[in-house]
């Protein structure tokens, strides 16, 4: 019988702009293109945000860096500006590349037995720029890894994207043992936020951040036991109720979210019937989840912190503890919203955690356009002498 794939080595990586939610919700509440409804839409979407901080590869949003030739804000007239789409895509491949490339590298020098030669497959992930050659193929030629590696890019997917990687990841190790897949997420968002008076804009300005994420996933029988996750189970499910509540497009000034404030609603009614299948295959987990006792037997859950009001929404229909929602909303709270680099912070935080221990399960799920909620089954991987 195969050995399981695992997610070891998993890091993350946010840039050194850091938003003060207060500061930046001030900004924006004091546009001079927006009126007074569209002022109190801005102040109770970043109050309710549920987020204290975010981060930013762009240094003129600090609100404090003054720049003679600004380009998203002037210091002067405290007065956000609208770039092209073509300027804010080539911020993102000059500065996406660097974290792609940074992020990949130290999730190697983190791992004990593999090094870039060992690296089989990459898969990258991101749906805030597009160039190519992509950041798959820079992660190959700046780390050393072997030209023949199978190179794998998804694209413009949405906040659950990191989640089809990881399966995909998985695939690839149980048709091929000895593969090594290096996985790498990385998402600007802060490059397409605006001034807007449309609510859906506004909610995205008030949660959305940047961030990177990298892990390598391998079913190799490798000596020295670090702390992971067992990847055993992926779903796919589509609210297609929800397809026009969630969306991702492409303007002439920037990419534009649609996220409406119905999506938490529609999650917590389609959640359920989302995430069953997953335990099908266990009769004492299915049992519990027909008991709606499902929180009691799976000890961690790395839900990806959509906003709050998602967060709250999944945490009264699948009856969690606060317990099992912190990784989430700690996330949440000191880094937004970073697309789909999100739920590798989530589970990075649940395998930091004192009470995290080898065996513990595991539920992660992600949403996105379409509605989308990609979820997976996983256990701890930890060094035996952290049992006890």
């Amino acid at each position: 019988m195969s050995r399981p794939a695992v997610l070891r080595s998993l890091q993350t990586i946010v840039p050194d702009t850091l938003l003060e939610q207060d500061a930046v919700r001030d900004v924006f509440a004091q546009q001079p293109d927006i009126g007074r409804l569209a002022q109190r839409i801005v102040t109770a979407s970043f109050n309710g945000s549920g987020i204290d901080t975010r981060h930013t590869v762009i240094e003129e949003l600090s609100l404090t860096e003054p720049s003679e030739s600004p380009i998203f804000f002037d210091l002067e007239t405290r007065q956000l500006l609208a770039p092209g789409t073509k300027v804010r895509n080539d911020i993102y491949v000059r500065e996406a590349t660097r974290l792609f490339v940074t992020a990949a590298q130290r999730a190697l020098e983190a791992d004990p037995d593999l090094r870039a030669s060992d690296v089989t497959h990459v898969i990258t992930v991101s749906c805030t720029g597009f160039h190519a050659p992509g950041p798959e193929y820079e992660i190959v030629r700046a780390l050393g890894i072997p030209d023949s590696a199978h190179r794998y890019h998804l694209g413009f997917m949405g906040c659950y994207a990191s989640m089809p990687a990881l399966r995909a990841a998985s695939q690839f190790c149980a048709a091929d043992p000895d593969a090594v897949v290096l996985v790498v997420s990385v998402e600007l968002c802060t490059l397409h936020l605006r001034s807007s008076e449309d609510p859906d804009t506004i909610v995205a300005s008030s949660l959305f951040a940047d961030g990177a994420a990298a892990g390598i996933v391998t079913a190799r029988d490798l000596p020295s036991p670090v702390r992971g996750f067992t990847l055993d189970r992926f779903h796919t499910a589509i609210a297609a109720e929800g397809e026009k509540d969630m969306a991702w497009t492409i303007g002439d000034s920037g990419f534009e979210m649609i996220l409406s404030t119905a999506v938490p609603q529609i999650i917590g009614e389609t959640i359920i019937g989302a995430i069953r299948p997953l335990y099908v295959h266990e009769h004492d987990m299915s049992m519990a989840f027909e008991e709606g006792r499902i929180g009691e037997r799976v000890e961690h859950w790395a839900i990806h912190p959509g906003g709050r009001s998602i967060l709250d929404r999944v945490q009264e229909r699948l009856h969690l503890s606060d317990d099992q929602l912190r990784p989430a909303r700690e996330v949440l709270r000191e880094n937004g919203n970073m697309s789909s680099a999100t739920i590798l912070f989530v589970l990075k935080h649940i395998l930091e955690r004192e009470d995290s221990q080898r065996g513990d399960r595991v539920a992660a799920m992600a949403f996105g356009p379409g509605l989308t909620a990609e979820s997976a089954l996983l256990t701890v991987e930890a060094p035996r002498s952290d049992d006890s």
